[in-house]
C-alpha cells in the first residue's frame, strides 16, 4: 500500500548526513547475508550528493527514503535506493524507481541500468516485479552481482 503522504523532492549538500544515515539503516539487515558492509554503506555521501542526483521521499518533513542516479549517454544508471527501515513496505522504493522512470522518458534516455548483489533475493525480486531483466552475473568479493535493466517505451 503507497502512502499518499510523501512528496519527493531533490537532495541539497545538507542532506548528505541523514542520506547516509538511512543507507546505513537499510542496508544493515544485509551485513549478515554477505559477511560484510554492502558498498552502498562505505559510499561518501557528501560527494555523492554534488556529483549525482538524488531524489528523496519526505514524509511530515522527514527524509524516508532516496534514489541517486547518474545520466549517461544511452541510459540513466540507478546508483542506489534505499528506504529507511520504518518506512519499508509501503511502495516507497517502488515510487521512487517510477520517478526515476519518468525523468529518464522525459530526458530521452531509453534505458535503466542498476546492478544489486545477487544474495540480496528480495531487491532481485523487487526489480522483477517492477519489469527489469537480469543482463548478467558476475563474481565479485565471494558473491554474485547480478546486472539488471529496464527498458523504456
Amino acid at each position: 500500500m503507497t502512502d499518499l503522504s510523501i512528496q519527493f523532492r531533490s537532495a541539497e549538500p545538507a542532506d548528505a548526513a541523514t542520506i547516509r544515515d538511512i543507507v546505513r539503516a537499510a542496508y544493515a539487515r544485509w551485513v549478515p547475508v554477505i559477511g560484510r558492509e554492502p558498498l552502498p554503506m562505505r559510499a561518501d555521501y557528501d560527494k555523492a550528493v554534488r556529483e549525482h542526483q538524488f531524489d528523496l521521499a519526505v514524509e511530515n518533513g522527514e527524509i524516508v527514503g532516496l534514489i541517486e542516479t547518474m545520466r549517461h549517454d544511452d541510459h540513466i544508471w540507478i546508483e542506489n535506493v534505499a528506504v529507511a527501515p520504518k518506512a519499508q513496505g509501503r511502495g516507497i522504493g517502488r515510487l521512487l524507481l517510477d520517478g526515476a522512470e519518468r525523468r529518464a522518458v522525459e530526458a530521452g534516455c531509453p534505458k535503466l541500468r542498476l546492478l544489486t548483489n545477487g544474495a540480496f533475493e528480495a531487491n532481485v525480486l523487487l526489480y522483477r516485479k517492477h519489469g527489469y531483466t537480469v543482463d548478467r552475473e558476475e563474481e565479485f568479493m565471494n558473491g554474485i552481482t547480478v546486472y539488471m535493466s529496464k527498458a523504456l517505451a
